[in-house]
């Protein structure tokens, strides 16, 4: 004669009451939640300005685009020279300028590692590569 009473391939775990207590605690944690004390605890400062540049002559985007036949910066094909020189201008004024590199489908890979080194020569940092 067989005992009657659970066996344990039958033992069974509700899952809907855990379900239930869990969506409590969630909207008991979201209701709860003070946005103000997390944000008063941050430590965000910014930077000051820097108060000799003027803000009007400061580049806030600086744009190279990289071809097969060179650099083309403010509308106008350059050397590597005269990006050289113009880039030592730029970081003259401000060296945390964004540099936008923008190179062509069929610019050759050199050029953008040229840009590439007169931006390290001169300190610029706040780099972008985008293929066009």
């Amino acid at each position: 004669m067989a005992k009657k009473g659970l066996n344990a391939g039958e033992a069974k775990a509700e899952m809907t009451p855990m379900i239930d207590v869990v969506f409590q605690l969630l909207i008991f944690f979201v209701v709860t939640l003070h946005q103000e004390d997390i944000l008063s605890r941050l430590m965000a400062s910014r930077p000051a300005p820097d108060k000799k540049a003027d803000p009007e002559q400061q580049p806030d985007l600086i744009n190279i685009e990289i071809f097969r036949g060179g650099f083309i910066v403010k509308g106008r094909v350059v050397s590597l020279e005269e990006l050289d020189r113009q880039m030592r201008n730029y970081a003259a004024m401000s060296k945390t300028a964004n540099v936008l590199l923008r190179c062509t489908r069929d610019s050759p890979h050199q050029y953008l590692v040229q840009a590439l080194d007169i931006c390290a020569k001169h300190q610029m940092t706040n780099l972008s590569i985008f293929s066009m």
